[in-house]
């Protein structure tokens, strides 16, 4: 009879938090290559190939340092069926490598669409990454296959909430008739579907991506969503700051990652990187990027008041 019985995935937010402690880094890579800014001794006439390369030695040179991995699913799909095969191979080597997997794909619809993309991005019968970003817009009934099956499987969300890009601000930012902005509704909602997933850690498996970019929402959303993982893109390349980011984090400093993509993989075609490091190296500078980035985010927190 023991045999009958599996044991439940362990809590999301628990493996996550756990990871982030075991490295002492809450900071995130984003595998987002694009081929006209690789190396070029790393380019050819098969593209799928050096993209599946460029992030083999990324991940060889900085898996030791960083906790979690985010995939934005565009860079591959771009190449058709063999860019996906190059996304399912970097799949495979990061979980080799037992790091935590968020692909980035903003998946949404209804019924059993909905449920489609819970198959194809958090199951077994199909890429069964740990996270999936997904897009509250449709509601309800859109998003409540995706947390049944992350309940069930062990999985976790991040919702669209604040994003960093500049124009966030023509719908995220409207102002509803009891005076809040849409994207603060938004985080109360996320609140309500986060309630009774949490784990061990206090946190549930139901996120928010937040914009780095935005330190003031950032704070206004920690208070709303007391128990939800943020997720920021937006470090670094696009502008955000270690001192704009720490507010995503509780007093114990938990509670957020910080992304960053350009700002990492690319570091060796920008200063001060690309004076030490020749492209032959790039992996070398993206490894050094993740130390400078770890140190800057944790000496901030560390000063926090």
């Amino acid at each position: 009879m023991v045999g009958l019985f599996k044991p439940m995935p362990k809590n999301f937010a628990d493996r996550l938090l756990g990871q982030i402690r075991k490295l002492k880094n809450p900071s995130c890579v984003g595998l987002d290559p694009r081929f006209e800014l690789l190396p070029d001794f790393l380019k050819g006439s098969n593209k799928p190939q050096a993209l599946f390369n460029f992030n083999k030695k990324i991940i060889d040179a900085t898996f030791d340092l960083i906790p979690v991995y985010k995939i934005q699913v565009a860079f591959y799909e771009v190449y058709g069926s063999k860019g996906f095969r190059a996304l399912e191979r970097t799949i495979s080597y990061l979980k080799k490598k037992k790091k935590i997997i968020i692909v980035d794909a903003k998946r949404n619809d209804i019924g059993s669409t909905a449920q489609a993309y819970c198959q194809a991005y958090l199951s077994k019968k199909g890429l069964d990454v740990d996270a999936l970003t997904v897009n509250p817009y449709l509601g309800w009934d859109s998003l409540e296959p995706f947390i049944e099956v992350a309940k069930r499987q062990g999985k976790g969300l991040f919702v669209l909430t604040k994003t960093s890009n500049p124009s966030s601000a023509d719908f995220q930012d409207l102002k509803m008739k009891n005076g809040k902005r849409l994207y603060e509704v938004v985080g109360g909602k996320i609140n309500e579907w986060n309630r009774g997933t949490e784990g061990k850690s206090g946190y549930g498996i139901v996120g928010a991506v937040v914009g780095a970019t935005y330190p003031q929402e950032i704070k206004k959303l920690r208070k709303i969503m007391p128990r939800s993982i943020f997720l920021l893109p937006g470090y670094g390349a696009q502008g955000g700051s270690a001192k704009d980011v720490v507010f995503a984090f509780d007093k114990e400093g938990k509670g957020a990652i910080i992304n960053s993509s350009r700002g990492i993989i690319f570091s060796y075609r920008n200063n001060p990187y690309k004076k030490r490091f020749p492209s032959k190296k790039f992996y070398l500078a993206a490894r050094q990027a993740v130390i400078d980035m770890r140190e800057d985010i944790v000496g901030k927190l560390n000063k926090r008041d």
